[in-house]
C-alpha cells in the first residue's frame, strides 16, 4: 500500500472514530467530586502551623524561668501547658495525614479511569486506521485531481481540511489527555511525599510528647524531695483544695438558685396555660423536661473502665517527701494511662471545669444538692461549665496534670456537703498502696 493511501486511510480513520465518540465523550481529564480537597489540606497545615508555634512559644517562656522554686512550681504548669499543645498538634497531624491518604486515594481513582479512557480511544483509533488501510480508500490526491474547474478545486481542497482540522483536534485532544495525566501523576508525588513528611512530623511530636510528659513529673518528684519545695506544694494544695470547696459551694448556691427561678417560672407557665384553657375545657401542656437531681444512697458507677487499681485512699497519708503527709480528700486510681475516657459517674450539671496548678485539668458534677464528684488530673477536660450530662458520658481524658508524678485519676464524692469514701461505691477495687 502506498504512503499516499495510508495517509488517506489514517484521516478518514479519524473521520470514522469522531463519529464514533459523541462530542460530550471527547479526551478530557477527569475531575471527580473530591470528599477532600487542598484547601482542607491546607487548613489543617495551618491549624497545626499555628500549634505549633504556641507549643514553641510556651517553650520560650520555660526558658525564661528563674533556677527556683516557685519558678520551678510555675514551670510545672506551663509543661503541662506545652504537653497539651503537644497533643494538640499529634491529633492535628494525625487528621492531615488522613486527608492526605484520602485525597491521594481519590487521585488514583481519577488516573486509573483518566489511563484506561486514554487506551480505549487510542485502541479505537488503530483499529479504524486498520480498517481503512485495508479497504484501500481513496487518496488525498486523487480527490483534488477530479476537480472540474478551478471552483470545484476550491471546495475539494476545503474538504480536505476539514479532514485535516478533525486530524489535529483529535491529535490535540490526545495530548491534553496525557498532558493531563503525567500532571496529575507529579502532583500525586508530591502529595506523597507531603504525607511521608507529615508522618515523620507525627513521630518527631510523639517523642516530643513522651519526653515533656517525663520531664513534668520528674519536676515534681525534685520539688518533693526539696524541703523549701515540699512545703510551698503542701501549702499551695491546700489553699488548691479550699478554693475548690469555696467554688464548689458557691456554684452549688447559684445552681440551685437557677433551679428554683426555672421551677417558678415554670409554675407561672402552666398557671397561665391552665386559666387559658379552663374556657375551652383543654387540659393543660406537659412541663418541660427538667433534670432529676434526686440524690440516692449509691448509684454511682466507675469513673472509668479501664482500671480498679487503688493506688491511694482517702484520709491521711505520706506525700512521699519528708515530714509532710496531708489529709486525701479522695481516692487516686492507678493504671489509666494517658488514654483512658473519665465518665461522670452519675447524671447531673458541670459546675467546674478549668485547670489548677495543683488538681491540674479538674471537673466538678453537681448531682443534687450537697452532691458532686470531683475528677482530677486530668489531660484533657470535654467538658465546660453548665453541660448537663448524663450517667457514663464522657467528661475528658485521664492524664497527670498538676502536681502528679504519673497518670492517675484522683476521685471525690460529696454527700450532703461532706466528702465521703468513694471506696464505699467503687465495687471490686484492687488495694494497691
Amino acid at each position: 500500500m502506498t504512503k499516499r493511501r495510508r495517509l488517506t486511510a489514517v484521516l478518514l480513520a479519524v473521520l470514522l472514530l469522531l463519529a464514533l465518540v459523541p462530542a460530550e465523550a471527547q479526551p478530557i481529564i477527569i475531575s471527580t467530586a473530591q470528599a477532600v480537597s487542598r484547601s482542607d489540606i491546607d487548613k489543617l497545615k495551618k491549624n497545626k502551623t499555628e500549634i505549633v508555634s504556641q507549643r514553641k512559644d510556651v517553650e520560650s517562656k520555660i526558658a525564661k524561668l528563674r533556677d527556683d522554686v516557685d519558678s520551678a512550681i510555675e514551670k510545672r504548669k506551663l509543661l503541662d501547658d506545652q504537653i497539651a499543645l503537644t497533643e494538640q498538634e499529634i491529633t492535628s497531624t494525625e487528621a492531615l495525614i488522613a486527608s492526605y491518604e484520602a485525597m491521594l486515594e481519590q487521585i488514583a481513582a481519577e488516573l486509573e479511569q483518566n489511563i484506561q479512557d486514554e487506551a480505549e480511544q487510542y485502541a479505537l483509533f488503530c483499529e479504524r486506521a486498520r480498517v481503512m488501510e485495508e479497504a484501500g480508500t481513496t487518496s488525498y490526491w486523487s480527490v483534488l485531481f477530479r476537480a472540474t474547474d478551478f471552483s470545484d478545486l476550491l471546495s475539494r481542497l476545503s474538504d480536505v481540511q476539514e479532514v485535516m482540522n478533525y486530524d489535529q483536534n483529535v491529535l490535540d485532544s490526545l495530548r491534553r489527555l496525557r498532558a493531563g495525566i503525567e500532571a496529575k501523576q507529579l502532583y500525586q508525588e508530591q502529595l506523597l511525599a507531603e504525607a511521608e513528611e507529615a508522618k515523620a512530623e507525627l513521630e518527631a511530636a510523639k517523642a516530643t510528647l513522651a519526653a515533656k510528659r517525663k520531664e513534668a513529673n520528674e519536676l515534681v518528684v525534685q520539688l518533693q524531695n526539696d524541703v523549701e519545695a515540699s512545703e510551698k506544694l503542701l501549702k499551695q494544695k491546700e489553699a488548691a483544695e479550699a478554693a475548690i470547696d469555696a467554688e464548689m459551694l458557691q456554684k452549688e448556691k447559684e445552681l440551685a438558685a437557677q433551679i428554683a427561678a426555672a421551677e417558678k417560672a415554670r409554675k407561672e407557665k402552666e398557671a397561665q396555660e391552665r386559666a387559658a384553657a379552663a374556657a375551652a375545657a383543654a387540659g393543660s401542656s406537659s412541663p418541660s423536661a427538667s433534670v432529676d437531681w434526686t440524690a440516692t444512697t449509691g448509684g454511682y458507677i466507675w469513673p472509668e473502665s479501664v482500671s480498679k487499681r487503688i493506688t491511694s485512699p482517702m484520709g491521711s497519708r505520706n506525700l512521699g517527701f519528708k515530714g509532710a503527709s496531708t489529709n486525701h480528700k479522695g481516692v487516686d486510681i492507678g493504671g489509666v494511662g494517658t488514654t483512658t475516657t473519665v465518665k461522670a459517674t452519675k447524671s447531673g450539671v458541670v459546675t467546674i471545669s478549668k485547670y489548677d496548678s495543683s488538681y491540674g485539668n479538674y471537673v466538678v458534677v453537681q448531682h443534687g444538692t450537697g452532691n458532686t464528684t470531683l475528677y482530677a488530673h486530668m489531660s484533657s477536660r470535654a467538658v465546660k461549665v453548665g453541660d448537663v450530662v448524663e450517667q457514663g458520658q464522657k467528661l475528658g481524658i485521664t492524664g497527670s496534670t498538676g502536681v502528679s508524678t504519673g497518670p492517675h485519676l484522683h476521685y471525690e464524692i460529696k454527700e450532703g456537703g461532706v466528702r465521703v469514701n468513694p471506696l464505699n461505691y467503687l465495687p471490686g477495687y484492687i488495694k494497691g498502696w
